[in-house]
C-alpha cells in the first residue's frame, strides 16, 4: 500500500496508548489507514470508521492482511453510538486528509478548478447546494464561526448572489487572498457537520471505554481543539461541591498533551497546527 497520507503525531499517540497488544482500539478516522496499521502492528485489534468511500481499497487490504483483527465500518464516527461492545481506546485524527485535499474532483481545494463539492461522503448536500439553500445571514455565520472571516456578511452576500458552482468561481469571489483558505475551511466544516459529528461521538465515548481505557484526539482547528479540551475538562473534574468534605473522584485523568516536534514538521508541514490531547478512564 502506498503512503497517501502521513499520519500526524503517530508516535505521540502510540506513546499515549502504551501497550495495546491484545486490546481493542477504535480508529475513528481511518483515512489511508496509517493509525490502524500502526495499532495492528503492535498487536491490537482495530475497529475503524470512515465515511469516505474512497478509503475502501485500503481498508480491504487490511481486512485481507489481518482478518478478524481488523473491522471496517463505512460510517461517520458518530456511528460509535451503535457499537454494542466496550473497547480499550478510542482515537480521533480530526480534520481533512491529504488524500481529500489533493484529489481535485473532491472540490476541497482552491488549487484546482473542480465542482464545488467538499463532501466527505457521497451523501448530503454539496457545498454548491449548501450555499443555495442558506440565507445570507446563515452563510455569514458559517464564515464567521468556522473561518473567522473578516467582513463575513459582505462576502456572504457576494457568494449568495453569485451561487458559485466551482472552486475557482468561489475563490474568485474572495477579494482578500488571506480569506480564501478560511472560506473553504468554513464551508467544508459546515457541509460535513464536523463539529456536530465530533460532539456526538465524544458524548458516547465514556460509556464505550473499559476502566483504564483511553480517548486520544488529534486536532487541527481551534474549534475542534476547544470542543475536545472542554469535554476532557468536564470528564476530569470531580463531581460534587468542592466545599463538602467528601467529593466523588473524577471519572477520567488527563494524559500529557503533545504537539509535533521540529523533526516531524520538517517531514510533514501539514502537521503544524496539530495538537494531541488524551484522557484515561479511571473509574
Amino acid at each position: 500500500m502506498t503512503e497517501k497520507h502521513i499520519p500526524v503525531l503517530l508516535d505521540a499517540v502510540l506513546d499515549a496508548l502504551g501497550d495495546i497488544s491484545g486490546k481493542t482500539i477504535v480508529d475513528c478516522t481511518f483515512g489511508a489507514g496509517g493509525y490502524s496499521r500502526a495499532f495492528l502492528a503492535r498487536g491490537a485489534n482495530v475497529i475503524a470508521f470512515d465515511r469516505d468511500a474512497n478509503v475502501l481499497e485500503d481498508a480491504n487490504i487490511l481486512m485481507d492482511s489481518f482478518g478478524q483483527r481488523f473491522r471496517f465500518i463505512a460510517s461517520p464516527f458518530s456511528g460509535l453510538a451503535d457499537l454494542d461492545e466496550t473497547v480499550d481506546a478510542v482515537v480521533f485524527d480530526l480534520g481533512i486528509s491529504s488524500m481529500q485535499i489533493d484529489t481535485p474532483e473532491r472540490g476541497f481545494s482552491f488549487r484546482f478548478d473542480a465542482p464545488l463539492d467538499m463532501r466527505m461522503s457521497p451523501n448530503g448536500e454539496t457545498a454548491a447546494e449548501f450555499i443555495a439553500t442558506k440565507s445570507v445571514a446563515e452563510l455569514a455565520d458559517v464564515l464567521r464561526t468556522y473561518g473567522d472571516v473578516k467582513k463575513a456578511a459582505v462576502l456572504a452576500r457576494a457568494i449568495k448572489d453569485a451561487l458559485p458552482q466551482t472552486t475557482f468561481e468561489l475563490r474568485d469571489l474572495v477579494h482578500n487572498p488571506r480569506d480564501v483558505a478560511p472560506v473553504f475551511q468554513a464551508l467544508r466544516i459546515a457541509v460535513n457537520d464536523e463539529m456536530g459529528e465530533l460532539e456526538h461521538a465524544l458524548s458516547v465515548v465514556p460509556g464505550l471505554l473499559n476502566v483504564g481505557g483511553k480517548c486520544v484526539c488529534v486536532t487541527f482547528h481551534s474549534l475542534e481543539d476547544r470542543i475536545v479540551k472542554n469535554t476532557f475538562r468536564a470528564w476530569t473534574t470531580a463531581p460534587g461541591d468542592p466545599r463538602l468534605p467528601t467529593v466523588a473522584a473524577a471519572p477520567f485523568e488527563l494524559i500529557k498533551p503533545a504537539v509535533p516536534t521540529q523533526r516531524e514538521l520538517e517531514h510533514n508541514p501539514r502537521a503544524r497546527s496539530a495538537h494531541m490531547r488524551g484522557v484515561i478512564k479511571s473509574c
